[in-house]
C-alpha cells in the first residue's frame, strides 16, 4: 500500500444515542423541496418531484459544537429536517426494501446561504457554495431505529420563537421513496446521511441566535450561531 504524501483528514463522525460508538459520515445527500408548503414559499412547481443536492461529509456539526456564521452571505437561513442514517449498502433498491438499509434517524438543520442560492438559481449555476459550506449541517445524535419511520411533528424555534412547525406526514416523498430514489442515483453505503427536506417557515439567522429543533420521537438539536 502506498504511503500518503500528506496526513489524511480525520473521518467526520456523529454520536449514536446512548452508545460509546460513533457513526462515521461518508457522504451527505439532501432532498430539495419535499414539503408542498415549503415548495410554494420557494416559488417551486407543486407538480415537480423533489431533487437531490449534496454537502461534504465534513459539513456536519455534531452536538455540543456551535456552527460558525459563514462568510460571503448576508442571508443565512435555517431548514430543519429529518435525517436518515444509512447502515447497509444498496443500489437500485425498490421502495419496499429501502427501509432495510436504514441504521437510524437524527435531527438536522440544513443551513443555507440564501442570497448565494438565489444568485446561482438566477444564473443557472450550481448551488455548492450556497449549500455545501463549512458547518452547514448541524445534526443531533443518531437514534438507532428498527420500526416504521417516524411520523410525528418537526419543528424549529429561534430565540424561543417558533419558525417551523409541521408533521413528517407532510412530506411529498416518504422515507422509503427517498432512499429508493437516492439508491438509483448513487450506490448507497454505510455512513451515508440523507437530509429529507424541510417544511415551510425557513428564515434568516443572525450571529448569536439560539436555534432549537426537534423531530418527535427522534431527538432534539440546539446550537447558537457563533
Amino acid at each position: 500500500m502506498a504511503e500518503f504524501a500528506i496526513a489524511p483528514a480525520p473521518v467526520p463522525t456523529v454520536p449514536i444515542e446512548g452508545e460509546a460508538q460513533a457513526f462515521p459520515v461518508r457522504r451527505i445527500l439532501c432532498v430539495g423541496q419535499n414539503y408542498a408548503a415549503h415548495r410554494a414559499e420557494m416559488g417551486g412547481d407543486d407538480r415537480a418531484p423533489p431533487f437531490f443536492f449534496s454537502k461534504p461529509s465534513d459539513a456536519v456539526v455534531p452536538p455540543g459544537r456551535d456552527p460558525a456564521y459563514p462568510s460571503r452571505t448576508q442571508n443565512l437561513h435555517h431548514e430543519i429536517e429529518l435525517v436518515v442514517a444509512i447502515g447497509k449498502p444498496g443500489a437500485d433498491v425498490a421502495p419496499d426494501a429501502a427501509l432495510d438499509l436504514i441504521f437510524g434517524y437524527a435531527v438536522g438543520v440544513d443551513l443555507t446561504r440564501r442570497d448565494l442560492q438565489a444568485a446561482a438559481k438566477g444564473a443557472g449555476k450550481p448551488w455548492d457554495a450556497a449549500k455545501g459550506f463549512d458547518d452547514s449541517a448541524p445534526i443531533s445524535a443518531i437514534r438507532r431505529w428498527s420500526k416504521a419511520p417516524p411520523a410525528g411533528r418537526i419543528r424549529l424555534s429561534v430565540n424561543g420563537e417558533t419558525r417551523q412547525d409541521a408533521t413528517l406526514d407532510d412530506m411529498i416523498w416518504n422515507v422509503a421513496e427517498i432512499v429508493s430514489e437516492a439508491s438509483k442515483l448513487w450506490a448507497l453505503a454505510p455512513g451515508d446521511l440523507i437530509f429529507t427536506g424541510t417544511p415551510e417557515g425557513v428564515g434568516p439567522l443572525s450571529r448569536g441566535d439560539r436555534v432549537e429543533g426537534e423531530v418527535e420521537g427522534v431527538g432534539r438539536l440546539a446550537f447558537t450561531v457563533a
